[in-house]
């Protein structure tokens, strides 16, 4: 079943997500990777405030293509979510609710997404140039001078993703994997 979800993300919306659901997002979320969430770590750490305000939102791990003429983004597939794990968990305790990414989380994202109610969403890699067609507006709202990696505030609309991790410990990768299991007997 595909459920349509209107972001920020809320508590009762989290409470409704299983790993392995298919959502189409829409409203606003945010891009950073690996540069940026070392500098937002490093701002909550000298006790400033955020860029933005992050309580309930999502956060997409993705760098995109230069917009072609005409285009509001490039291509804007996701990348690989492991790169961020070292400071998720912190940005969750902050009111991070989503991620966005492809790939596996290490074991302290999964226990800080229970803990912090949290979701990690996986966009299909590969599949850039369609991703950017859900993207409606563009515009950078932090470390410009990080180029591909500045954070971005994105509106989407029908953003197709699929829940890979939900508020109750289940993984889909990890489900997927037992289910082809060979047993050694």
């Amino acid at each position: 079943m595909l459920k349509k979800i209107s972001l920020p993300l809320t508590e009762e919306t989290i409470k409704d997500l299983h790993a392995g659901d298919n959502v189409m997002l829409s409203g606003v979320l945010y891009v950073a990777r690996d540069a940026a969430h070392k500098r937002l770590v490093e701002t909550l750490d000298k006790g400033q405030p955020l860029p933005f305000g992050i309580k309930g939102q999502t956060v997409y791990y993705m760098g995109p293509s230069p917009a072609k003429p005409g285009q509001v983004i490039g291509a804007a597939g996701p990348t690989t979510s492991g790169r961020m794990d070292s400071y998720a968990p912190r940005l969750m305790q902050e009111g991070l609710k989503g991620m966005i990414g492809k790939g596996n989380r290490a074991k302290p994202v999964k226990e800080a997404m229970v803990k912090n109610k949290a979701v990690y969403f996986a966009a299909i890699g590969g599949a850039g140039a369609l991703i950017a067609k859900s993207i409606k507006k563009s515009e950078i709202v932090a470390y410009e001078e990080l180029g591909a990696e500045a954070v971005r505030k994105l509106e989407v609309e029908d953003f197709p993703v699929t829940v890979i991790n939900d508020i109750y410990g289940k993984d889909l990768y990890d489900d997927g994997k037992a289910r082809y299991k060979i047993s050694d007997k």
